[in-house]
């Protein structure tokens, strides 16, 4: 009963924020980031430590100031989504810009299939449904499923408008290893935290345990990785910019390759979420687990892109 009726005010939600103008939806998300922010603030004490830590160099009112716009990037993403049922290939086209689209046709050229990487960046339902439309390259996206099923069921409807697939993360090794040799295009998300005892890379300053799944994959299949990114330009317009991952790594044993190449993605993260601090999700616990982090885990900060 308790999915059904969250379900029901999901749905509910969804109703009024399709009635929505696509420009307004921005203006609706970013008056909800505030309310949540200042009135109803879940994890404001974890975002605004998260953030401390991050950027030092920043004062106290900087650091308030990116993560009230986090809160209202999430927010926007939220709404955004809910008025996905109303996308048409047209009105996509004419929201999103971007000229990196030949890098995945380039990819694909080596027949070895393309790993697709992102974030919580921006918003990361909106990259996998454009990228794959605009691209003329179906995605097969890696998910999570959703405690509740109602809402799970919605969410994969959505990704899937376009011609892209789902696939369950506990089913994905096999299905991930299949669509690279057969040169598809495989995308996931790769800042979520890794379990205690897995790898540990560099993260702005700190240990993050990050799963080592599209750098093992990368490796097995031979498959070349880019990261997508989409920036907000205002008026409910984007940019989306794929950079590249050199996957190039000169380590001797597998574990020194599955190490270098997951740190080099999560450094172009970083480097992205340094360049638009509001855009990543600073409320997730990304280094809940850095008090098991081994010293050998410590390491540089980033260069710049």
């Amino acid at each position: 009963m308790r999915d059904v009726l969250e379900y029901i005010a999901y749905r509910f939600a969804g109703f009024f924020v399709r009635l929505l103008p696509w420009r307004s939806v921005s203006v609706a998300g970013n008056a909800l980031g505030v309310l949540i922010f200042y009135v109803m603030p879940v994890r404001k004490k974890l975002t605004l430590e998260n953030l401390r830590h991050a950027f030092p160099e920043k004062s106290k009112v900087e650091i308030e100031t990116v993560a009230r716009a986090a809160y209202q990037n999430l927010c926007i993403s939220l709404l955004e989504v809910f008025w996905f049922s109303r996308f048409t290939p047209k009105k996509v086209r004419s929201i999103i810009e971007t000229s990196d689209l030949q890098k995945m046709d380039e990819a694909l050229a080596k027949g070895k299939g393309l790993i697709m990487l992102g974030g919580h960046f921006g918003n990361w339902e909106l990259v996998a449904l454009s990228v794959g439309l605009l691209s003329g390259h179906p995605l097969t996206i890696i998910v999570q499923e959703q405690r509740n099923k109602f809402v799970d069921r919605f969410m994969n409807s959505a990704r899937t408008m376009f011609g892209n697939e789902v696939v369950v993360m506990d089913k994905a090794p096999r299905e991930i290893l299949h669509e690279l040799r057969s040169n598809g295009v495989v995308a996931m998300l790769a800042d979520q935290s890794g379990p205690r005892e897995g790898l540990f890379v560099n993260y702005f300053h700190r240990p993050a345990a990050t799963h080592k799944g599209p750098a093992v994959f990368s490796l097995r299949a031979g498959a070349p990785i880019l990261m997508a990114f989409l920036i907000r330009q205002g008026n409910g317009r984007y940019k989306i910019e794929l950079a590249d991952v050199d996957t190039n790594i000169s380590a001797e044993t597998d574990e020194e390759k599955i190490r270098e190449l997951t740190q080099r993605h999560v450094m172009l993260l970083e480097q992205y979420v340094t360049r638009y601090p509001d855009h990543w999700l600073w409320m997730h616990k990304r280094w809940k687990h850095v008090d098991k982090a081994p010293a050998s885990a410590f390491g540089g900060a980033a260069e710049e892109v």
